[in-house]
């Protein structure tokens, strides 16, 4: 993928999950909304925001927000797993919302890599 196609792509996906992902937290059990689910929307809505960091930075500094972008996929994939377990996502949701997850992984791993050099 050439150097401007992979954060493109990756800002495209992540924000693509983030309007499936949002409304579904509406969902969420009330009472753990300012828990879980302000945990879960946090880490979802910094993934984006070191990604659009990353993309105006070079050498280091990119290398910095592209490893707490990927800290931040991270927490997401915990707190949807949980969200999972506790039973207000279906397994279908989760599976779409882990098939979005996995892509921007990949896509963010390959962009991190070639960030390294």
């Amino acid at each position: 993928m050439s150097q401007s196609a992979e954060p493109m792509t990756v800002l495209t996906r992540t924000y693509d999950m983030l309007t499936w992902l949002m409304p579904q937290l509406e969902k969420f059990p009330r009472t753990q909304r300012y828990l879980v689910v302000a945990r879960l929307a946090g880490a979802a809505l910094d993934l984006p925001e070191h990604l659009y960091e990353a993309n105006a930075r070079s050498g280091k500094a990119r290398i910095n927000h592209l490893e707490a972008a990927d800290a931040a996929l991270n927490k997401l994939r915990l707190y949807l797993r949980l969200a999972r377990e506790w039973h207000w996502l279906s397994e279908g949701q989760y599976q779409h919302v882990s098939q979005m997850v996995a892509e921007i992984g990949r896509l963010l791993g390959g962009w991190l890599k070639q960030a390294r050099g």
